[in-house]
């Protein structure tokens, strides 16, 4: 089927699962900044009405309680919510991190995978970030909102989310069917709402916006209620954001939380690194790649590509050049040395970032 209409949705920082993955992510730089490779980070939080829980397994985790309370308040109010429901100066912390399981130990002190599972990587040659052009667009229309709310459009507030339908023809993007943004706002501004919002969504879309473009902002009217006041977050309930926008499969484990050691996280940003490359040196124009590990092995159990390129020839120059253990793919991507895991967990996790597994060059 070459000529459909594909849909992909973003959330902005401020949305409460957002915050929850920030803060998980903000304890794993920590942790990773203060240990060593022998550091091990599983970490979830719960926010919800001026609370937030933080509950997991660590091992050589050089944090105290108190540095854990600095760091998730110290987040939160990076992230901008100073409102009743939810302030970072009033927040209840409950901190339940523990030590990991020393039979887990077993398989990942010598650097065998942190679990079993499946993770996926996908490119395209649509766009310069070389993500479905759904999911790309849904997130500049937040990264831009933001900008605008923190450049004088401060009745807009940190919580929002976009949604993107993208109208294909010939299997080739032809233009923006419909636009969803609702984005949180201060009480006695939701008719400010529509200029701002076109602002940001056509200054990334451009032409791809036409007269038969049907808009969407703030559907219900009133959007002041938000962030983790209006609605619980959980760390990983937004996998399908963080990747791509469901227009390539996601084997289902969260990223945020963990650890480099976890090929939850680092063997999908292998696989997205492998498809990129793929479709940057003009093997395909379209590449995904999936990779499957078990518990405490060193080598994936299967590798299977998928392109409109020559998949059994660039699979096996895969297969022969490229170490996909998970020391492997911490070593080429210095993932333990890299601290910037809480500021790269928004806008989705891939596409014009400056992070190692976005770079290109085999």
């Amino acid at each position: 089927m070459n000529n459909y209409i594909f849909t992909s949705e973003s959330v902005s920082d401020g949305h409460p699962d957002k915050v929850s993955d920030q803060i998980s992510d903000a304890l794993v730089d920590a942790g990773l900044k203060n240990g060593d490779e022998t550091t091990r980070v599983a970490i979830e939080t719960l926010v919800t009405t001026n609370m937030v829980t933080v509950a997991g397994e660590v091992k050589n985790f050089n944090i105290t309680k108190d540095e854990v309370d600095y760091i998730i308040r110290n987040k939160v109010k990076e992230i901008g919510y100073e409102q009743d429901g939810f302030h970072w100066e009033k927040l209840r912390i409950y901190n339940e991190i523990h030590s990991q399981s020393s039979d887990i130990g077993l398989g990942t002190d010598s650097f065998g995978a942190g679990d079993q599972g499946i993770m996926f990587g996908y490119a395209t040659n649509e766009n310069d970030a070389m993500l479905p052009a759904p999911i790309h667009y849904s997130h500049e229309i937040l990264k831009k909102l933001k900008e605008l709310r923190l450049d004088g459009y401060d009745f807009l507030l940190p919580d929002a989310k976009s949604q993107v339908s993208i109208q294909y023809v010939g299997g080739r993007v032809q233009r923006a069917d419909q636009i969803v943004v609702s984005t949180q706002h201060k009480q006695g501004f939701e008719h400010s709402l529509k200029s701002p919002v076109k602002d940001a969504v056509n200054s990334v879309m451009g032409d791809l916006i036409d007269n038969e473009t049907t808009w969407h902002i703030n559907p219900t009217g009133n959007f002041v209620i938000g962030g983790p006041d209006g609605d619980t977050g959980l760390t990983g309930r937004k996998i399908i954001v963080d990747t791509y926008g469901g227009f390539a499969p996601h084997g289902g484990g969260a990223f945020s939380g963990k650890d480099p050691t976890k090929v939850d996280r680092s063997a999908a940003y292998m696989a997205r690194w492998l498809a990129k490359n793929v479709v940057a040196d003009n093997m395909a124009d379209w590449c995904q790649i999936q990779l499957s590990y078990a518990i405490g092995v060193k080598e994936p159990t299967s590798i299977y590509l998928d392109s409109n390129g020559h998949n059994r020839t660039i699979q096996k120059y895969i297969e022969e050049n490229i170490d996909l253990t998970p020391k492997g793919i911490i070593d080429r991507f210095d993932l333990f040395k890299f601290y910037g895991y809480s500021e790269n967990c928004t806008y989705g996790h891939f596409g014009d970032k400056d992070v190692p597994w976005e770079k290109i060059g085999w």
